[in-house]
């Protein structure tokens, strides 16, 4: 359930520079500084093996990143692409800053990088964008994805004015776990609601109980007064818990679950909140585990008022997955692309603007399309990654891929890897 900040990796030198990535690449080009170029030559030449990390990075991002986890990442991208053979390309936007491009044996990788404003200008902040490969395929990424352990699924999707025509299907009609994708099904009955004038995007409403962040309206007075839009805006951008559950009472669970049971999300749909209580209640989650989804839905109905109060543990995923094949939300791929496919056709542009928000990939990815929307998910041992995307050329697409492991980590940084290979072979259709 916490927020995907980035598409890739992000490698920078302090915590603040973690949640920003570095200025995009728009309008702001300007002539490469000497010195961005010197240290792009630097870092092909250490990717390949050669010079020390000390002249190359910041202490600060040494401290941050030492230099054999830095090492492992220039291996996991030497594995995949081969040595490397110079910088291909540098494209500064602003003192210090480029986008550059390092040409490998079988590929390319796209970097952002910043240097220390000061003598000797070391790099103080990285993020790897994007890899592709030389000659990449649809298939070759599903083989890749089908590679990972525990059980990984994606979809790709071509959307015209039939069905969506599937592009790549890896187990894409297996139904996974979301994490805080479900947020799209809760989206999608915002949406309904409001084009049959039930609702209004600028109806009031009170803030409900809290739930753990990601967020921060769980650090908001309960009974704050916000709109329908800011909730669902909030729901998508950051993934907001404590606003989703408030938008989900707006809705009802009755209008949630059924919009949910016809286009293929799990029901009963769990509130945030209710997950948490579940997955923080060992007795409780074995119960649930064997109840038919009526049994569920009436013991959410009975039991409300004690969902609402009961404690939230913080501390309920510190030994790993919990109850990830239970206390969850789940969809295939092939479902969550179609809803995204209905989402593109809905005449209120609203719900795909909320979308937009956070793409989340860095701005240097995003701006190879003309539109991107995205939702993911995440807590230990589920990882989600969904994107609805209309290419410059006006072709619209979906991808939607999950990642699921009841015995570890799905790291976010390989899994996303790959998805962004299937992005980066849609941007030029």
């Amino acid at each position: 359930m916490r927020r995907r900040l980035a598409a890739t990796l992000l490698l920078a030198a302090a915590p603040a520079a973690a949640q920003q990535p570095p200025a995009p690449a728009a309008a702001t080009t300007v002539a490469a500084d000497p010195a961005v170029r010197a240290r792009a030559d630097q870092l092909s030449l250490f990717l390949g093996g050669s010079g020390d990390a000390e002249s190359l990075f910041s202490p600060a991002f040494r401290s941050a990143i030492p230099a054999e986890q830095f090492r492992g990442i220039a291996d996991n991208l030497t594995a995949d692409l081969g040595q490397p053979r110079g910088v291909a390309r540098v494209r500064a936007f602003g003192q210090g800053r480029a986008e550059i491009v390092i040409g490998f044996e079988r590929g390319s990788a796209t970097i952002d990088l910043a240097l220390e404003p000061g003598d000797p200008h070391r790099i103080a902040e990285l993020r790897i964008t994007a890899r592709a490969l030389a000659n990449d395929s649809m298939a070759a990424v599903g083989s890749a994805v089908a590679a990972l352990p525990g059980h990984a699924a994606i979809g790709v999707y071509a959307f015209g004015d039939g069905a969506p025509q599937p592009l790549l299907e890896q187990d894409a009609d297996h139904a996974m776990p979301l994490g805080s994708a479900f947020k799209l099904w809760v989206l999608a009955e915002a949406e309904r609601q409001v084009a049959a004038g039930q609702r209004r995007w600028a109806d009031v409403v009170r803030l409900g109980p809290p739930s753990l962040p990601s967020g921060i309206t769980q650090g908001w007075p309960r009974g704050e007064p916000v709109t329908v839009q800011t909730l669902a805006t909030l729901m998508i951008s950051i993934s907001d818990n404590s606003a989703t559950d408030t938008l989900m009472r707006t809705l009802g669970r009755a209008a949630v679950d059924r919009a949910a049971a016809g286009s293929g999300l799990s029901t009963p749909v769990l509130t945030t909140r209710e997950a948490f209580v579940l997955k923080g209640d060992a007795a409780l989650r074995w119960r649930w585990s064997a109840m038919t989804p009526p049994a569920r839905a009436a013991l959410l109905a009975r039991d409300q008022a004690r969902f609402d109060v009961t404690p939230l543990a913080t501390g309920i995923f510190a030994k790993g997955p919990v109850a990830t094949d239970t206390a969850e939300w789940f969809a295939s791929p092939r479902a969550t692309a179609a809803l995204l496919d209905r989402l593109r056709q809905s005449s209120d542009a609203t719900t795909r603007d909320i979308l937009a928000i956070n793409p989340g990939v860095p701005t240097t990815v995003a701006e190879r399309f003309g539109y991107l929307g995205f939702k993911g998910g995440s807590e230990p041992g589920v990882l989600t990654l969904n994107y609805l995307l209309r290419t410059r050329s006006g072709h619209a697409y979906a991808v939607a891929a999950a990642w699921h492991r009841t015995d570890g980590e799905t790291p976010e940084a390989p899994f996303a890897a790959l998805v962004t290979r299937a992005l980066t072979l849609l941007a030029d259709r």
